[in-house]
């Protein structure tokens, strides 16, 4: 039997469009679509468990994207022919729709929840993250999943002036903005991407812009859930019960709300909230405990985030003393660690970062070989978070979604202000050392600090701030706050982080908690965030006011060199013999790359002579004498017949006696031994020996013609 498919077509007003279909594939998930645009197809899945498992408080929300190497014809790289863990870049578009999709279902949905999302067919002039918001939104929107606001994403470029939703890689390319936003239909509720120093102005333009085309989007879900005329399941809401709130609430709510009146530092402030939490306990019998324990914690953390967040729209103080729009202390070093190739410490308030930079060459550059992207980096960052730096014992379970979302932010924020001309691939590694809000942005300006202590000439140093925002909507009341701490963070409503120099925005990333967050309050937020830059700018530039002139003595320099491609093979060698003898000899690494008619040659060393030495053989190697130029050569080898010279080592020729002077040479050696140096001049190959030929008596004057005396008596005419 034919299945029924319900279908909608969202047009972009460019002549491209988008198609979203449900009712085909995989109909026993509670929700499926499949989206398509070109030759693009992504199918998303959307389940959910019909019950929440006893004791959970949270929405346990996974959210999944992969692309199968199949969709674009290709196999899967390295030994299992199988896609295996995901990549960064899949990782990134999971949170970026994860995102999204979180703050807008109910407070109290409380059961497992997973969306899928597969690439299913690769279309080289359309990026596949840019549709998964949309498609996991319309599965949900399919389904009877209580997911009702629904969103999409897009991404916005800006090619010559112009703003364009979901751009190819070409144009992305000649793009000053790369921005992915999310958004309900009321509201923007995550923004990500990366801008080549942009106005806060322009960026709020790219945003609205977006938003237009989301809009489109949403009303196409709609239409297409009206058309299926599908009802929400119920769900079993929270336990709540009033009369325990009350106790909580009148027991805690002042004592809280006088801690977070007098600053403090975050374990202090955790110790005497700690100590709140048992007094409440106390009011509670065994009974109530065993039965009603998690409820209680439930409330005590409600009371706690009202306290805090009233004392900031009431008093504009927060849980450190500062003001809505101050900056925590900040300090800075660079060149802490000997070893290393650049380093630094950048600390403000409770958050640390040490900053490390590692050069090498084109060989250590980041592969990416994904379905949808083949290429490499050479500027790449890494970001860690070990639990230690919030003074907890975790297990360690390998790099995080969040350590990998954090780098990448950091990464976008600074790779901008690495010239092309750069020779260097360069790894940059951020240690959260400790924190209490704010450690991308931390690492940041660490990344920037250890960046110039390596001796990278970086255009401009870049500075990275978050703001947070506290609101009522009951009341209308709202604060912005500039470096925001982890607590802030948690019970505020939206994490702003903006980065960028003294001329402007290089990277955001915003997620908000709330509906219906207003323009005003964004614009508010990024002049916050330009002020805070600012001052921070100027605090990185105290403790290293430009880029070091050199690299460190025990970093590498590298020196590249351009040769014909005919001589690759020579300086390589019969199974690399050339090139490892010479690395082995001089204590360098040696990395041929072909680019066209040519090969690049990196050099990369830390001993001067060696290098030097690496890029004589090198040159030597290349050498090829130019028809009537001159050269310096060597007396190598005396013959009956000549002399052999070397143009440099291991490039010798014959000198023939014929050549060594206008006058007739008897004895080469008469004129030349063993060891001398003269000037010869390149003949070119000769004709008839087939052999370069190279002449001494051309660079020598002729002698003038004799005239012949005629002796022969002279005939008088008749």
């Amino acid at each position: 039997m034919i299945p029924k498919v319900t279908k909608e077509i969202i047009d972009l007003g460019d002549g491209r469009s988008i198609s979203i279909e449900t009712g085909k594939l995989a109909k026993q998930a509670d929700g499926s679509v499949v989206v398509r645009m070109g030759d693009c197809m992504l199918l998303a899945t959307a389940v959910s468990a019909r019950t929440a498992n006893p004791g959970v408080d949270f929405l346990p929300l996974t959210v999944d994207y992969r692309e199968k190497f199949s969709a674009a014809g290709r196999f899967p790289g390295g030994f299992f022919k199988r896609e295996a863990r995901p990549s960064d870049q899949e990782i990134l578009t999971m949170r970026l729709v994860d995102r999204c999709l979180r703050p807008l279902f109910p407070d109290d949905y409380h059961a497992e929840t997973q969306v899928m999302i597969s690439l299913m067919s690769y279309d080289e002039n359309v990026m596949p993250d840019a549709l998964a918001g949309l498609a996991a939104s319309a599965a949900l929107a399919v389904s009877d999943i209580p997911f009702y606001n629904y969103i999409s994403e897009v991404r916005v470029a800006r090619v010559d002036g112009q703003f364009v939703i979901n751009p190819s890689k070409e144009q992305l390319d000649a793009s000053d903005i790369d921005m992915m936003i999310g958004a309900s239909k009321d509201s923007v509720c995550m923004v990500e991407g990366e801008m080549k120093e942009i106005s806060e102005l322009e960026m709020i333009e790219a945003i609205k812009f977006a938003h237009e085309a989301i809009k489109a989007q949403i009303e196409a879900q709609e239409k297409m859930r009206a058309a299926l005329n599908l009802t929400y399941r119920e769900y079993e809401p929270e336990e709540t019960d009033v009369e325990i709130e009350k106790i909580v609430h009148d027991a805690a709510y002042a004592k809280l709300y006088d801690i977070a009146s007098h600053a403090s530092a975050k374990s202090e402030r955790g110790e005497k909230f700690a100590e709140v939490y048992e007094e409440v306990k106390a009011l509670f019998s065994e009974e109530d405990l065993e039965e009603k324990g998690e409820l209680i914690g439930v409330y005590f953390k409600k009371t706690q985030k009202e306290a805090v967040r009233n004392l900031i729209l009431d008093q504009g103080i927060r849980l450190d003393g500062r003001k809505t729009t101050e900056i925590r202390p900040i300090w800075s070093e660079v060149d802490y660690l000997p070893s290393v190739h650049g380093s630094s410490i950048f600390t403000r308030g409770e958050t640390q970062a040490l900053a490390t930079v590692t050069l090498g060459t084109s060989r250590d550059a980041n592969i990416i070989d994904l379905p949808s992207e083949q290429g490499e980096e050479k500027f790449y960052l890494h970001y860690n978070f070990p639990p230690f730096s919030t003074g907890e014992a975790k297990p360690l379970r390998g790099t995080s979604r969040r350590e990998v979302g954090h780098g990448n932010l950091a990464q976008r924020a600074l790779k901008n202000m690495i010239p092309a001309d750069c020779p260097y691939t360069i790894r940059l590694v951020s240690d959260v050392l400790e924190s209490n809000g704010s450690s991308s942005m931390a690492t940041v300006c660490a990344g920037t600090l250890a960046l110039m202590d390596a001796g990278i000439q970086i255009e401009k140093p870049v500075s990275g701030i978050a703001m947070g925002l506290i609101s009522d909507a009951k009341t209308g009341r709202w604060a912005v706050l500039s470096d925001i701490l982890g607590d802030e963070d948690h019970l505020g409503d939206m994490d702003f982080k903006v980065t960028g120099t003294n001329d402007g925005i290089t990277a955001c990333q915003m997620d908000i908690k709330i509906e219906g967050l207003a323009y005003e309050i964004m614009e508010q937020a990024l002049k916050q965030a330009h002020d805070g830059r600012m001052h921070i700018l100027g605090l990185l530039q105290e403790t290293i006011a430009t880029p070091n002139a050199t690299v460190k003595p025990k970093a590498p320099k590298i020196v590249t060199v351009t040769i014909p491609k005919d001589f690759i093979g020579a300086v390589i060698g019969p199974g690399g013999k050339n090139i490892q003898a010479l690395q082995a000899e001089t204590g360098t690494t040696i990395v041929i790359n072909e680019e066209g008619d040519f090969g690049v040659i990196e050099v990369l060393g830390t001993d001067q002579d060696g290098m030097d030495k690496a890029l004589a053989s090198i040159s030597n190697t290349t050498f090829s004498p130019v028809e009537g130029e001159t050269y310096h050569v060597k007396v190598v080898k005396m013959l009956d017949f000549g002399a052999v010279v070397e143009f440099v080592p291991g490039k010798e020729t014959l000198l023939h006696v014929s050549e060594l002077d206008w006058k007739r040479i008897e004895n080469v050696s008469d004129v030349l031994k063993l060891g001398d140096e003269l000037d010869v001049k390149y003949m070119g190959i000769d004709p008839k020996t087939k052999k370069a030929k190279v002449s001494r008596k051309a660079l020598m004057p002729r002698p003038p013609k004799t005239e012949k005396k005629d002796n022969a008596p002279k005939q008088e005419s008749k």
